[in-house]
């Protein structure tokens, strides 16, 4: 088995990538085993197909220095907080056993990504229970299994962040992630394919602003923002910025 200290589940492939992949090569770097969970294959994006994004997805992956990345393949568009796909989410919190689950953010502009952080804080909550049963792909009952933390990044829209990771050494590997989703991203080789909000040059230039203004709150460069619906706290007065 394959045990994580960080799972991020998060909805579309590429989100992981602009809400917190700074901080993703910030654990990496300390020694920690972070791997993703993608739960749509995110084939009803306006550009690119889902066989695209899953080579995007690969490859990016691969420059963040993952221990694992898989797709749960639920529906695009069309998943729900349900009892279906919770037992799938719950699988996968158990297969990995993290520590901290990171997540898409409590609301947003865009409705899958405020619905994907109801089904991952559920399907935390739940994974803990034993009674509740799932199976592992030899077909092995699981352990139950819940994290000490679920955080969320933040996205489109504003909202206050509960907690600021510094990420200013892992700026640009983080802007390099974002650009092996070639299809999705600014990218003069796709300029026949329809253009979309995230795709202008700059959009960019929105994600640079907000790390920047997270960053200027705790005195450093760039820093990317978590929220918790859990009170978070410290053990340490001098380990705060």
């Amino acid at each position: 088995m394959l045990k994580l200290d960080i799972l991020v589940l998060s909805v579309h492939p590429d989100d992981a990538e602009l809400g917190c992949s700074g901080t993703v090569l910030k654990h990496i770097a300390m020694g920690n085993k972070v791997g993703f969970v993608d739960l749509t294959r995110g084939e009803l994006g306006t550009r690119g197909s889902a066989e695209i994004r899953e080579q995007e997805a690969t490859a990016s992956a691969k420059i963040l220095g993952l221990a694992v990345r898989e797709n749960l393949e639920l529906p695009d568009g069309f998943f729900e907080n349900s009892k279906e796909y919770q037992l799938k989410v719950i699988a996968a919190i158990r297969k990995y056993q993290p520590a901290i689950i990171i997540t898409n953010a409590y609301h947003d502009r865009h409705p899958d990504h405020g619905r994907a952080n109801e089904l991952v804080e559920a399907s935390a909550f739940l994974a803990g229970l034993r009674k509740i049963e799932t199976y592992d792909d030899q077909g092995e009952l699981q352990e139950a299994w819940r994290p000490q933390h679920v955080l969320h990044f933040i996205q489109d829209n504003y909202i206050r962040p509960d907690i600021l990771i510094d990420i200013t050494d892992y700026w640009d590997k983080k802007i390099e992630s974002i650009y092996a989703f070639g299809s999705q991203f600014y990218n003069p080789s796709w300029e026949g394919e329809p253009q979309t909000y995230i795709s202008s040059p700059e959009f960019i230039n929105v994600v640079a602003a907000r790390a920047s203004e997270f960053g200027k709150s705790i005195q450093v460069k760039y820093a990317e923002g978590f929220t918790s619906r859990k009170i978070l706290g410290v053990d340490n007065l001098f380990n705060l910025k």
